[in-house]
């Protein structure tokens, strides 16, 4: 059976906010219906950044031709999401200063339907939970007949930030103000006196490129990806341990927060095109060793082992897993064992 947005017929806009575009659509059943409509943010010019999102949401409805039920889409943050209240934001300095922005209700005034907003880590872990990676992995188990069923995940979005979302059998934790999974700012791994998004995002990919090669030029993780690849010209090696860095630092960020969680995660955003080159050390990190606990041996950096499920080997070896069955005491009734927490 199809879950129950998948028959809903109703129209919801979209939009997806960044620092340079607003990107709008509308879905109707879990899926997107028009091509999209890309205008400029003007993220410095609070009033042409809301005339343009305005006039995005006009431009769609134009095209669908019928009144949508609400309004949902992601913002930057920190925000009070719940109220609809833009704050100061760092890729948004148009709504700097201006001791909070009603855009929420300011929309629903206009458009006279409820305005969702969320932030895009949130609602990225929010989708593949509902729709993404988590039901496929399931489907998955079940048809390979395992016993384990996976309701917990923690979503990661690596580009000009860091963002997280936590979705907890089925719902989307956002904390008592909003902020929950605000990965960012857990301490840095490597450099004890900086915030995590500092080694895990598009500048610090190329500040550690040029830090390596000496590098002055201007460049993309792109430019440096091709680069780690061989068909770009410049320093192979720098390139491909500026990427191995953001996976140490990454592995240790999700080593912390799935500690508490306990589930699946799922890494998108620009960035993650290059995982062939960060995942492993995510991986390495995520199955190291905190030092020895004592005589019988090493404290694991979780509870859990770690498997990279873009790799075909590391995938089937997961599936595989460790399941066996235990005879229940003073019969002879079997019951399954999952041996590896995995």
């Amino acid at each position: 059976m199809k879950n129950s947005y998948q028959n809903d017929i109703r129209t919801v806009l979209t939009l997806d906010a960044g620092g340079t575009n607003l990107a709008f659509n509308a879905i109707r059943a879990g899926k997107e219906i028009l091509d999209g409509v890309t205008l400029p943010s003007n993220a410095d010019n609070l009033e042409k950044c809301l005339a343009n999102i305005v006039e995005g949401f006009k431009q769609v409805i134009s095209q669908i031709k019928h009144t949508p039920v609400a309004i949902s889409f992601a913002f930057p943050g920190p925000s009070d999401y719940k109220n609809g209240v833009i704050g100061d934001l760092p890729n948004f300095p148009a709504f700097n200063g201006k001791g909070g922005v009603a855009l929420g209700p300011y929309l629903s005034e206009i458009f006279k339907v409820p305005v969702f907003i969320n932030n895009d880590g949130d609602l990225f872990a929010y989708g593949e939970a509902m729709a993404g990676v988590l039901p496929e992995l399931n489907a998955e188990l079940t048809q390979r007949k395992i016993n384990k069923t996976y309701r917990n995940l923690l979503g990661i979005t690596l580009g000009t930030g860091c963002g997280g979302g936590v979705v907890r059998n089925g719902q989307l934790f956002l904390g008592d103000n909003g902020a929950a999974a605000e990965v960012w700012v857990l301490r840095n791994k490597k450099y004890n006196d900086c915030f995590a998004e500092e080694g895990i995002s598009i500048r610090a990919v190329i500040n550690k490129y040029k830090q390596l090669s000496g590098f002055k030029d201007a460049l993309t993780p792109k430019d440096i990806f091709e680069i780690a690849e061989g068909v770009h010209s410049g320093y192979q090696e720098a390139a491909k341990k500026s990427f191995a860095e953001l996976g140490e630092i990454l592995g240790d960020l999700i080593a912390n927060v799935i500690t508490v969680i306990d589930g699946m995660v799922v890494i998108g955003g620009g960035l993650a095109a290059a995982h062939k080159y960060f995942m492993p050390y995510v991986i390495k990190e995520l199955n190291s060793t905190l030092g020895k606990y004592d005589k019988s041996g090493v404290v694991p950096r979780l509870e859990s082992k770690a498997f990279n499920l873009e790799d075909i080997s590391e995938r089937e070896s997961f599936f595989k897993g460790s399941e066996t069955l235990v005879t229940i005491p003073s019969t002879n009734t079997k019951v399954p064992y999952n041996v590896e927490k995995r």
